[in-house]
């Protein structure tokens, strides 16, 4: 489809004008830019956490559309699913039955025995095509790229037929050339999150992230350009306030409101929160075949989580070295409730934090949540005595 701007609202306006809009369109559950660019003729697929390949849909047209969930009552999924599951589940399905999105494909990925099933219940409650990318289980295996090659094939071919369209390598390598950059950018936003996060607050870099699941890649872009430009020159001072990394928002994502919390108490140095728009670290390669790159991008380029299993990254230590890397005095390591995968790796992350002598706060969240007040007090108490004793 011809190029069409889906969130124009920012343009032409003042620095905190542009971080309120920001912020208005990532907390509206109407999904408005989903909308307007259906209304232009566009197609959707909507990709499920963690990670996905964004750059195939985008080499066919599709406007790749992150479903993490909303701060939303599961009024109809509440019905398709049992009781002891994580939110994020309910919530997203929630989206589709409610008709608060229209998506034309939806991918999920079996990233933990609740999330294995969500396909299925998904595609019998939608009239969209539904798949599952199996990414490879064993990432340490010689065959492993050349498998996850063949599964991007397959995911490709799923995407023309909903595109109505071929997608060619110069396709392919256009999409991964536009995501090269938003890699670059939103590297650069969390470099400045590190060297200087008085000049970014845990949210606005939050909000900042999260519209790359809502925008066309060249609009976020264009985005990120401007905004970065502008924080760089911002008048702001340093407070006196400790340096954490938050781990623990892989999958479902905690209430904003809980993000600015904590950035009250503390500077949000680095975390995981949206971590599979940010998976690959580095530019993939433009040459030979783009899947392959992209396929062994994933497994030598990226950044570790707890649903993927990676005998290179041991999780406990990759996140001594995020907090050495980011210079900080401490991390806060959450779990969001009923998340088996994120408070299994609680417990090694907290080990590894008690051998290093890391101080660290432990919460649980959930994406529903509406009252902080008791987990801000105890979190300002926690700062209070590092700050003092």
């Amino acid at each position: 489809m011809t190029a069409v701007t889906v969130f124009p609202e920012w343009q032409g306006r003042p620095l905190d004008e542009v971080l309120y809009e920001c912020r208005e369109l990532v907390e509206d559950t109407s999904f408005p830019t989903v909308r307007r660019w259906r209304e232009a003729g566009g197609r959707v697929a909507g990709h499920f956490q963690v990670y996905f390949p964004e750059e195939i849909a985008d080499a066919a047209g599709l406007l790749p559309f992150k479903v993490r969930g909303a701060p939303i009552e599961p009024a109809h999924a509440d019905s398709r699913f049992g009781s002891y599951l994580c939110s994020i589940l309910k919530t997203s399905l929630e989206l589709a039955l409610s008709d608060r999105v229209q998506l034309d494909l939806f991918v999920t990925h079996p990233i933990c025995d609740a999330a294995r099933n969500l396909a299925a219940v998904w595609g019998r409650n939608a009239p969209h095509p539904c798949e599952i990318l199996y990414l490879p289980q064993n990432a340490n295996s010689a065959h492993a790229a050349e498998y996850l090659r063949g599964e991007y094939a397959r995911l490709q071919r799923t995407i023309e037929q909903v595109a109505g369209r071929d997608v060619s390598e110069a396709d392919l390598r256009r999409s991964i050339a536009v995501f090269n950059e938003n890699r670059a950018l939103l590297r650069d936003l969390y470099a400045l999150k590190r060297e200087t996060p008085w000049l970014v607050s845990a949210h606005e870099a939050y909000v900042l992230v999260a519209l790359a699941g809502l925008l066309p890649r060249e609009e976020h872009n264009a985005l990120l350009r401007h905004v970065l430009a502008e924080l760089g020159t911002r008048p702001a001072r340093r407070q006196d306030k400790i340096r954490v990394v938050v781990e623990g928002g892989f999958c479902e994502q905690p209430p904003l409101d809980l993000i600015r919390a904590i950035g009250r108490s503390c500077y949000v140095v680095d975390d995981d929160l949206l971590v599979g728009l940010r998976w690959i670290r580095e530019d993939v390669a433009a040459d030979g075949d783009p899947l392959l790159r992209l396929a062994e991008a994933y497994l030598d380029k990226s950044t570790y989580s707890p649903v993927q299993h990676d005998l290179r990254k041991p999780k406990d230590r990759m996140l001594l070295e995020r907090i050495r890397a980011a210079g900080a005095d401490a991390a806060i390591v959450m779990a969001a409730k009923m998340c088996e995968p994120g408070l299994e790796e609680q417990v090694a992350y907290t080990r590894a934090l008690d051998a290093a002598k890391v101080p660290y706060f432990v919460s649980e969240f959930e994406e529903n949540m509406t009252s902080f007040d008791h987990l801000e007090i105890q979190l300002q108490t926690f700062v209070e005595n590092l700050l003092f004793s």
